[in-house]
C-alpha cells in the first residue's frame, strides 16, 4: 500500500544570498512561517517498510511479498511572499520493492504539489503565551503516467487532489501544541483495464476515489535553533471498500491509518542557515486510542532525513 502520508521536509541547490539571522523551514501542517523574501530549498529522503498489513481490519502478513518498502527523494522549495503568506512546492521521486515473490517494484516521479499558507490570526496573550491560526490551500497532480493499478507496488494513486487545511498553534515559552486538520477532495482516476470489481462489477476504466481527512497533533519544544516534537497523525478515508481476502489492494480502498512518531529540526551552529531534518513514525491500530481502526494499509515504519538551506533575496 502506498504510504499516504510522508514526513515532508527537505539540500540547498541555489545560493543567491545569506541571512544574518536564523529562521526555520516550514511545512503545510506546522505553525512555522518563512519571512518576507526568504527562500528555502532542500531535499528529504524517506524510507518506509512493512511486512504486516491490515486486510480490512484483519492484521496479517503475506509471504508472497515479504517486506514491502517504499523510498523517496523529495525536493521542496518554499518562498515567503510576506511574513504572513508563503508558497510551497514539492516534487518527489519514488521507488518500491518487495523482498519476496514475483511482484516487481516501480519507480518514477510521483505528484507535484503546490500549497499556499496564510497566517490568518496571531494573538499575543502576554504571560499566557501566543495563539495563532493558519489556513492552507493546496493542489497536487501526477507528474508522470505511472501505473496506479498495481498496489502495493504502485508509486501513487494517480488522482488530482485539492486540499483545505486549518491549523491552530499555542506556544508558551519554548513549549507548543499544534493541531491541524485537512479535507482532501480527490478526482476520479483511470486504470488500464475496461472493467473491475469492488463490491459490484463496474464496466468502465474510471474509478471513483473517496475523499479523505488528514489530521495531526504535534507537541514539543520550539527554540531558536531546534524544534523537537512528538507527533500523532491520522488519515481517514470517507468511503471505499475493504481488500477482499487474499486479493490485491485497489486504488479506491478505504485506507485508514494512525501513526505516532518523533520529529526534529536542527540548525547547524557553524553553518549559517543550514538545517538538518530527522524523523521516525510507526503505524498503530487507531482503535486502541479511540480513533478509526487502521485498515487496508501496511503497518509501516518510516524514517526520514533531510537537509535544506534558507537564503534571503
Amino acid at each position: 500500500m502506498k504510504q499516504m502520508s510522508m514526513s515532508k521536509t527537505l539540500l540547498a541547490i541555489v545560493f543567491l544570498g545569506f541571512l544574518s539571522t536564523q529562521v526555520k523551514a516550514q511545512m503545510p501542517d506546522d505553525a512555522i512561517m518563512m519571512g518576507k523574501k526568504q527562500w528555502c530549498n532542500g531535499f528529504t529522503y524517506m524510507h518506509s517498510q512493512w511486512d504486516k498489513y491490515w486486510e480490512g481490519t484483519l492484521k496479517r502478513n503475506n509471504l508472497n511479498m515479504g517486506t514491502v518498502s517504499t523510498q523517496s527523494l523529495m525536493f521542496m522549495s518554499v518562498y515567503g511572499v510576506s511574513d504572513k503568506f508563503n508558497v510551497m512546492a514539492t516534487v518527489p521521486y519514488v521507488w518500491t520493492h518487495a523482498s519476496a515473490g514475483t511482484l516487481h517494484g516501480l519507480k518514477g516521479f510521483q505528484d507535484f504539489a503546490l500549497d499556499l499558507k496564510w497566517e490568518a490570526i496571531s494573538k499575543d496573550l502576554g504571560k499566557a503565551g501566543k495563539l495563532s491560526f493558519f489556513a492552507v490551500g493546496g493542489i497536487s497532480t501526477p507528474l508522470s503516467h505511472y501505473e496506479n493499478d498495481f498496489l502495493p507496488m504502485s508509486i501513487g494513486l494517480g488522482s488530482t487532489n485539492v486540499t483545505g487545511r486549518l491549523t491552530a498553534d499555542y506556544q508558551k515559552g519554548i513549549f507548543f501544541v499544534t493541531l491541524a486538520s485537512a479535507y482532501v477532495w480527490r478526482s476520479n482516476v483511470k486504470i488500464d483495464r475496461t472493467s473491475y470489481y469492488t463490491t459490484e462489477l463496474h464496466n468502465t476504466n474510471e474509478v471513483q476515489m473517496p475523499n479523505m481527512i488528514n489530521s495531526n497533533l504535534n507537541i514539543g519544544i520550539r527554540k531558536k535553533n531546534l524544534v523537537a516534537e512528538a507527533v500523532l497523525m491520522n488519515m481517514t478515508t470517507l468511503g471505499g471498500f475493504d481488500i477482499r481476502r487474499n486479493d490485491m489492494p485497489f486504488a479506491s480502498n478505504r485506507m485508514n491509518s494512525t501513526s505516532i512518531g518523533a520529529h526534529a529540526k536542527y540548525f547547524i551552529p557553524f553553518v549559517t542557515n543550514l538545517e538538518l531534518i530527522g524523523g521516525a513514525d510507526f503505524v498503530i491500530d487507531g482503535g486502541s486510542i479511540g480513533l478509526p481502526k487502521s485498515r487496508n494499509v501496511g503497518q509501516s515504519q518510516t524514517f526520514t532525513a533531510g537537509l535544506y538551506y534558507i537564503l534571503s533575496l
